[in-house]
């Protein structure tokens, strides 16, 4: 899995993520891995995928479509473009859409987060989407993320550097999350 984290302190955004790619046990490193940035930019936003590792060229071969018009700029537009983006998943990249039997929707089997100039968002498997105020994270780091960056928020300065120690945390916990950490920052308007 992976360590994902966005921030938004004072006037800035960051979006951070760990390098590592795992397959089950098998672990493949940055030192290994050509392309091991798990942000993808999409104009003026920046994407972070957890899930499989197929996730992230889909997004990318998705969002590099003219024809698609992705919207990152509130909650309710990263709904509506996840929901547009759903049957193009299903028909054109095979989606497999089955979780729980139970769910009251067919699943898109991603989460993501979402740093734009708007704020910083999240996007959950049955098209769910949160807008958070200070900083979240997603992956199987996560939880330890979220503890790193609850930490220090009130004493670090910068956005870049509770995500960094967010994703530090993850990747030293966590056996799928690894270093080197890739991030961006962005200013808000």
């Amino acid at each position: 899995m992976s360590t994902i984290v966005v921030v938004k302190k004072g006037n800035q955004i960051c979006i951070a993520a760990d390098s590592l790619t795992s397959f089950g046990d098998l672990r493949l490193s940055s030192v290994y891995d050509a392309d091991h940035d798990k942000i993808i930019k999409k104009k003026d936003a920046y994407i972070g995928i957890v899930g499989s590792a197929a996730h992230q060229l889909v997004i990318e071969s998705i969002l590099d479509d003219k024809k698609v018009k992705a919207d990152f700029s509130s909650k309710l537009a990263i709904f509506e473009t996840f929901r547009s983006l759903h049957p193009v998943l299903k028909e054109k990249y095979f989606l497999n859409p089955k979780d729980e039997a139970d769910d009251p929707y067919e699943s898109t089997q991603i989460d993501a987060l979402i740093a734009s100039k708007h704020g910083i968002f999240g996007v959950h498997s049955l098209r769910e989407v949160s807008e958070y105020t200070r900083f979240w994270s997603i992956g199987s780091g996560s939880e330890y993320a979220l503890g790193a960056m609850f930490a220090v928020y009130d004493d670090y300065e910068s956005a870049e550097q509770i995500a960094a120690a967010g994703v530090k945390a993850g990747a030293e916990f966590n056996t799928t999350s690894s270093m080197p950490l890739s991030s961006y920052v962005i200013d808000l308007d």
